[in-house]
C-alpha cells in the first residue's frame, strides 16, 4: 500500500548461527528450564557409574515409567557391580524380566564381570575406554563418562536428535548430529546438558504435538516444532499362538527355550503351539492376550484345564513350585500371564 513501511521478515536460527555469547544464551536457557521442571527420577540422585550405566542399559528402547520399579529392584538385588558380577546368568535374567530385549540383560551380566575381573571393580572414566566393554556403545559411554565423571562428551539419543533437527531446520545426519551436540555441550556441566537434552526431548519436544510454547530452545528454534517426514514404520507381522496354563499340586508346567533360539534364549514360559493343540473337550479357553515383540504382534490363546488326548510330551517341559516361579528367568508373556492369573 503506499506510504507503508514494508514488512521486514527475519530469517528463522539455524543451530549454525549458535555460537559464542549465543551460545552461553541458550545453555542459560536450558539448564533454567531443566533445573526448574526435571522429572525426579532416581539415577540422577547418584554419581555412582554403576547406578548410571544400569538406568542407561534399562532405558534402551524402554519407557522411564516401565523401568522404574524394575530399576528399584534390581539394585536391591544386586546393590553394585560385585554382587552383578558374581550372580547366576539365570538370577540376572530373572531380575530382568519383564523389561524385554533379554540380550541386553545378558551383555550386563557379561559387563559386570569383565569390570571386576579386568578394571578391578572400578568403571573406565573416559568415553573411548568405556566403549571397550561389553554392550557399551557410544551413546551409554558418552552418557557414563559425562554424567559419573564429569567428562565433557555429548550423547546423542532418539531424543537429542528430534531436539537438534529441528533446532537447525535441517535433515542432518547422524555424524552433524553428533558434531553440533559436542559443539552446544556446556564444558562445566556436560552431564547435566546431556540429561536436559534428553529430558527436554522427552516432555517437550515430543514427537507429535509437540509443547512448542513450554520449550526454552524456540528463540532458537528453525521449525517451531516441524519435522522432516519420517519414514514409514513397517507394518507388524500378526501371528496367533496357544498356551497352556496348567497347575497341578502347587505346581506350574513350564518350558525351558533353547539356547540357541533368537529370541529370549535360555528363558522359561508357558507350553506354546503355533495352533491349536489336539486335546480332549475338557479344555477351557480363559483368556486371549495381546502381545507384541519387536516386528510380531501377537494374538495368544490361553487354555485351562488341559486334557490330552494321550500323554503329553514337551520337549523341556518342567514342573515348577509356583513360589519358585518369580525366581525363574521367565518371558514377558508367561508374566503377563501369570499376574493375570495372580500367581506372581
Amino acid at each position: 500500500m503506499p506510504g507503508s513501511k514494508p514488512i521486514s521478515i527475519l530469517p528463522r536460527p539455524s543451530v549454525n548461527s549458535i555460537s559464542g555469547k549465543d551460545a552461553a544464551r541458550f545453555r542459560r536457557s536450558l539448564f533454567a528450564w531443566y533445573d526448574k521442571n526435571r522429572r525426579d527420577l532416581p539415577w540422577r540422585k547418584t554419581p555412582d557409574p554403576y547406578a548410571i550405566w544400569l538406568s542407561e542399559i534399562m532405558l534402551q528402547q524402554t519407557r522411564v515409567a516401565a523401568v522404574l520399579d524394575h530399576y528399584r529392584i534390581f539394585l536391591e538385588r544386586f546393590p553394585n557391580v560385585e554382587a552383578l558380577a558374581t550372580a547366576a546368568e539365570d538370577d540376572v535374567l530373572a531380575a530382568w524380566s519383564g523389561l524385554g530385549y533379554y540380550r541386553r540383560a545378558r551383555m550386563l551380566h557379561q559387563c559386570a564381570v569383565e569390570i571386576v575381573e579386568e578394571h578391578a571393580g572400578r568403571f573406565p572414566k573416559n568415553a573411548d575406554a568405556l566403549r571397550e566393554l561389553p554392550g557399551v556403545g557410544r551413546y551409554t559411554a558418552a552418557a557414563i563418562a559425562s554424567i559419573a565423571f564429569g567428562q565433557p562428551v555429548a550423547v546423542v539419543d532418539g531424543n537429542v536428535e528430534r531436539v537438534l533437527q529441528r533446532v537447525g531446520g535441517g535433515q542432518l545426519t547422524t555424524q552433524q548430529i553428533w558434531a553440533r551436540s559436542q559443539d552446544m555441550l556446556s564444558k562445566t556441566r556436560p552431564g547435566d546438558f546431556n540429561q536436559a537434552m534428553m529430558e527436554l526431548g522427552a516432555t517437550v519436544c515430543l514427537p507429535r504435538e509437540p509443547r512448542c510454547p513450554a520449550c526454552p530452545l524456540r528463540p532458537w528454534c528453525a521449525t517451531r516444532g516441524e519435522l522432516p517426514k519420517a519414514k514409514r514404520k513397517l507394518a507388524l507381522k500378526k501371528r496367533e499362538i496357544w498356551c497352556t496354563l496348567d497347575r497341578r499340586d502347587g505346581h506350574l508346567r513350564l518350558v525351558k527355550r533353547p539356547k540357541n533360539a533368537s529370541l529370549m534364549a535360555g528363558m522359561w514360559e508357558l507350553p506354546q503351539w503355533t495352533g491349536l493343540p489336539h486335546a480332549s473337550a475338557g479344555q477351557a479357553h480363559w483368556r486371549t492376550f495381546r502381545h507384541s515383540i519387536t516386528v510380531t504382534a501377537y494374538t495368544v490363546h490361553v487354555l485351562r484345564e488341559w486334557k490330552v488326548k494321550g500323554r503329553l510330551r514337551i520337549p523341556g517341559g518342567k514342573w515348577v513350585a509356583i513360589e519358585e516361579v518369580a525366581k525363574l528367568p521367565i518371558t514377558g508373556l508367561t508374566r503377563k500371564i501369570l499376574k493375570a492369573d495372580g500367581i506372581i
